[in-house]
């Protein structure tokens, strides 16, 4: 898996597709950053989830990604309230990671929330926080377009999320089969 070096600021977004390497990529660049800052300060590594295991082969999915996470982790689940996890969750000394958005757009659509004014309050968290941020998301517009409503409405819905967070964080990281490319950092907002 190639990683990227170099600093994110203070939110990174990690997109890709299923089975991409963006998780295991996110993973490791905030433990990077945790371990980056441990020199003069302890800094605490929050695993922030939105899944939701409705059957089996998602438990299994959600136990293998707790697997690949050690004791320095604590895990947060926010299938809906992501914005009040994020706020509820941060500090100076925090890195936090999100995954995934496009899970939580499936939540929010499926519990038929209000998904502008969601999408406003994550964002406006995302301006505020004081920690560290690294949100994890499916690229799922560079496919066929859907054959039925609720897949388009997602798939549009997801977009439109995805510019909000890409405008808003400071880096953008894409990831294809494991390879890793920064479309955006600090510097060249």
């Amino acid at each position: 898996m190639q990683s990227i070096g170099t600093p994110f600021g203070k939110s990174l977004f990690v997109l890709g597709g299923a089975r991409s390497g963006k998780s295991r990529h996110a993973q490791a660049v905030a433990e990077a950053a945790a371990a980056a800052a441990a020199g003069d300060r302890a800094t605490r590594l929050v695993y922030i989830a939105t899944a939701q295991a409705f059957d089996g082969e998602m438990e299994d999915r959600i136990a293998r990604h707790r697997a690949d996470r050690d004791d320095r982790w604590r895990t947060v689940e926010a299938p809906l309230a992501l914005g009040e996890a994020l706020r509820r969750e941060d500090g100076t000394e925090t890195v936090m990671l999100v995954d995934c958005l496009t899970l939580w757009m499936s939540n929010l659509l499926l519990a038929d929330e209000a998904i502008a004014a969601r999408v406003d309050e994550l964002v406006e968290t995302i301006a505020r926080l004081e920690g560290r941020v690294i949100l994890v998301s499916n690229e799922v517009g560079l496919g066929i377009v859907p054959d039925n409503s609720l897949a388009r409405r997602f798939r549009d819905a997801a977009g439109l999320l995805h510019q909000r967070i890409a405008a808003q964080v400071d880096s953008v990281d894409m990831v294809v089969a494991g390879l890793v490319q920064r479309w955006k950092t600090p510097n060249n907002h």
